[in-house]
């Protein structure tokens, strides 16, 4: 499987991020990013393609057995996100806990359990702002990625009340961040762009 693949997959299971990914000029950073997109896909794949929970969670169980490779630089020869994650986590210097977080988010959404705003929509904003401009925005995304888990999980009274402060956070964010943010303007449940993201697509609207 080719790298333009991942980049199909995504844009057919996850096509807001993958349009926000289009406003990543630099071609082997769109391709990192892509290439997170196309782990989260996979996981959110999952339940579509079993048929009761006890099966998910084993297929959830490989996934997380398979990031001792990722992290080790000895990922599964032939598995093409697994081989490009495992670059992109040695490229960016990327953490395990976000992503072994993630799965165990998965694997309790699957078995009934309220969503992990935190680990499912929060983390990885986090990561995918740290793959395009380095560390220390943490702080400036997580409350978009929270605005983000609430109108997604139908939380909408919170998503809005939870708003003008994401808002604030946003306007700490590099313009070289904003495509890790900018599907949460992009959401078809979003009822209204953040203000930052706004200015932002008008910026670069034109590039697609």
């Amino acid at each position: 499987m080719t790298g333009f693949d991942l980049d199909a997959q995504v844009r057919e299971a996850e096509h807001d991020r993958w349009l926000s990914s289009r406003f990543v000029s630099d071609p082997s950073l769109r391709a990192d990013l892509v290439t997170l997109y196309a782990l989260e896909a996979e996981l959110l794949a999952i339940p579509t393609r079993v048929t009761q929970p006890m099966l998910a969670e084993m297929r959830y169980t490989w996934w997380s057995e398979q990031l001792d490779g990722v992290f080790s630089n000895n990922p599964r020869i032939g598995h093409p996100v697994l081989e490009r994650l495992t670059a992109v986590v040695a490229r960016h210097d990327l953490p395990r806990g976000p992503f072994e977080a993630l799965i165990d988010a998965h694997v309790d959404r699957v078995n009934g359990h309220p969503h992990d705003l935190a680990a499912l929509f929060v983390a990885p904003m986090q990561l995918a702002a740290r793959i395009l401009a380095g560390e220390g925005h943490d702080d400036a995304v997580a409350g978009a990625g929270q605005v983000y888990g609430l109108m997604q999980t139908g939380q909408e009274a919170e998503a809005k009340a939870a708003k003008a402060q994401a808002n604030r956070d946003l306007a700490r964010l590099p313009a070289t961040a904003f495509p890790a943010v900018a599907h949460a303007a992009l959401s078809r449940q979003a009822p209204e762009p953040f203000k930052r993201l706004q200015i932002f697509w008008a910026t670069v609207r034109g590039r697609i």
